[in-house]
């Protein structure tokens, strides 16, 4: 799961952004503000943002109270590894680990629901639809 990170946290910053763009604090967040990256996700209409919103939402919610707090703090309002470990109260090296498994479990749930498609090493691969250089 580890090779799918860079792709979840991805499709993570497109959220964020469509999200602010759509006018609503994404639900993890409560009321907090915060700034996101840009990707390179296209929808077609506000319908489409909706949905994919609304299937993110549905797929955060699968993760633990823990989970959700590091996916928040790390991937959506950008805090480092540092200030995250200091606002739970853990170790650093508990917060990398922990982000990491948590990281890895929204991939699970991602590639269950096909939010993200499996690559297909053997064939030259290919990410999808999704540009995480943009």
């Amino acid at each position: 799961m580890a090779f799918y990170r860079k792709y979840t946290e991805a499709l993570l910053r497109r959220y964020v952004r469509m999200s602010m763009e759509a006018g609503k604090v994404p639900s993890l967040l409560g009321q907090e503000m915060f700034h996101g990256n840009v990707t390179g996700y296209r929808v077609e209409s506000f319908e489409d943002v909706v949905i994919f919103l609304h299937d993110i939402e549905k797929c955060l919610d699968k993760l633990d109270t823990e989970q959700q707090h590091l996916i928040s703090r790390i991937a959506l309002q950008e805090y480092t590894l540092g200030e995250t470990a200091e606002l739970m109260g853990l170790k650093p090296r508990t917060v990398v680990r922990r982000y990491g498994q948590a990281v890895d479990c929204l991939t699970s749930v991602f590639l269950s629901v096909k939010m993200l498609e499996p690559l297909k090493c053997c064939q030259g691969g290919g990410s999808g639809n999704f540009d995480v250089n943009d």
